[in-house]
């Protein structure tokens, strides 16, 4: 296997293949365009207690710029899977051959029914290390492998790729039932991962407190239900031993903690979120699990933002985002089945401002409210009390969001207050101040308010 292509340079990748890369100029990367504008500039760098140094590899964000590879190994989180094949897809041969060091269990058997051939090696990385930077990944603990052919077979090219590992002098073990290899780690990411985020701290914390063992050996039961019923039985004392590998790492913080907090997606989803899918298709209860994928979500996932989507801030204790969803289940006295009804010349469903207004705690003396289109061209400043008195949303038209052509998706009219009125199309703020703000309103304006603040 001449030609190499590492896919990823973050923490698993960037640690392997920059020792693959530092005596073999046939190893080559493809990355996003970040960490390829770092590695051009600065090369990949691996910070480690045994020594510090910089390759400098092939590399692009277009796997045609590529030589051709004859392996390529796989070291993205799981949920890039499709991309990433689709990138690697036009430079594959008949011949070439996937490792696969993601965490999670379904990634080979989905590579194999995409591409339909029998071209995927399974493996597991154990290490700890992370991202410092775009290109720089700093090494702490670890660093071997363990791979192996889906029917436990020892191939050539099984060997081929050991010997490609052991040459830039990382342990490389071959397994005889790779699939009970990543269900073990499975076992360990669903307990540690998210336990982590979930206490905010260190594995240790985790492994301190006696209660914690009962929540573990709940985990660690259900995935090995769920292991049993897919034909890959694990040992009846899986839960201790996830509790004994974790004692050389208690200091240890994990991939998704790190992601977590760097603000990136985090693998949930490939994790507890597998378990509970295949739970739910097999008929096994996997509660535990279920309430921590719910958890971790809820944890993790951002705020949302961008079309669809209004924010309520300025002014108040906590900023709060809402969705058409979240408005419709806001209580039906705010609601406006037919805004026709108060306002002949619209038509829609919509929400009352004051409505809006008391889902977050306004400030003590905020006396104003400015309602912001999306792209921040227009605005209007009602009093707080003009705008819980005439203020509404329209949100919703024939049961769907508001087109973009009526003003959607959320559009601010005001029936009722006169030659004050207000009329935003396109509303993505609500900003809540104390004393005035931005109001891009005409000076004169036609009584039926007819056109939106500050355009026609």
């Amino acid at each position: 296997m001449k030609q190499i292509m590492m896919v990823g340079a973050g923490s698993v990748g960037g640690f392997f293949g920059a020792h693959l890369a530092k005596n073999n100029p046939n190893v080559s990367f493809l990355l996003r365009p970040k960490t390829l504008k770092a590695v051009k500039q600065n090369g990949l760098t691996i910070r480690s207690a045994t020594g510090t140094f910089t390759v400098r590899p092939t590399a692009a964000s277009d796997a045609r710029e590529l030589p051709a590879p004859d392996l390529v190994i796989l070291a993205v989180k799981a949920y890039d899977l499709d991309e990433v094949l689709g990138q690697i897809e036009p430079v594959m041969t008949d011949k070439t051959v996937i490792l696969t060091l993601q965490n999670g269990i379904d990634t080979e058997d989905r590579i194999i029914k995409r591409l339909n051939r029998d071209c995927v090696v399974g493996g597991v990385a154990f290490i700890y290390s992370k991202i410092a930077a775009p290109g720089v990944i700093d090494h702490y603990k670890k660093g071997v492998l363990s791979i192996g052919e889906l029917m436990g077979h020892e191939s050539e090219r099984l060997l081929q790729i050991r010997d490609v590992f052991t040459a830039a002098r990382i342990p490389c073990q071959l397994s005889k039932d790779i699939r009970r290899s990543k269900w073990e780690k499975m076992c360990w990411n669903c307990v540690f991962n998210p336990i982590t985020v979930l206490i905010d701290d260190k594995v240790a914390k985790a492994l301190d407190h006696p209660e914690m063992m009962g929540v573990i050996r709940q985990l660690v039961g259900e995935i090995t239900a769920v292991s049993a019923s897919l034909k890959v039985p694990l040992p009846a004392d899986m839960p201790e031993r996830v509790v004994k590998w974790s004692q050389e790492i208690r200091d240890i913080h994990t991939s998704m903690y790190d992601d977590w907090k760097a603000g990136r997606q985090t693998e949930i989803r490939n994790l507890n979120g597998y378990i509970v899918e295949q739970g739910r298709a097999l008929g096994v209860p996997t509660p535990v699990n279920e309430a921590l994928t719910a958890m971790i979500k809820t944890i993790t996932e951002k705020d949302k933002t961008g079309p669809g989507v209004v924010r309520i801030d300025g002014a108040v204790v906590q900023p709060v985002s809402l969705d058409r969803k979240a408005i419709r289940q806001l209580p039906s006295e705010y609601q406006v089945e037919n805004v026709s009804t108060v306002m002949p010349s619209m038509k829609g469903r919509a929400i009352t401002v004051k409505g809006l207004l008391d889902v977050p705690a306004l400030g003590i003396q905020a006396d104003h409210v400015t309602f912001h289109s999306s792209d921040e061209k227009y605005a209007a400043t009602l009093t707080l009390q003009q705008a819980k008195d005439f203020g509404l949303l329209i949100y919703e038209l024939d049961g769907e969001a508001l087109p973009d052509g009526k003003g959607g998706p959320f559009r601010l009219v005001t029936p009722g207050l006169g030659d004050l009125c207000a009329n935003v199309k396109g509303v993505g703020r609500i900003e809540v101040l104390v004393g005035s703000g931005k109001d891009t309103r005409p000076s004169e304006r036609p009584p039926d308010c007819a056109t939106e603040a500050g355009s026609s």
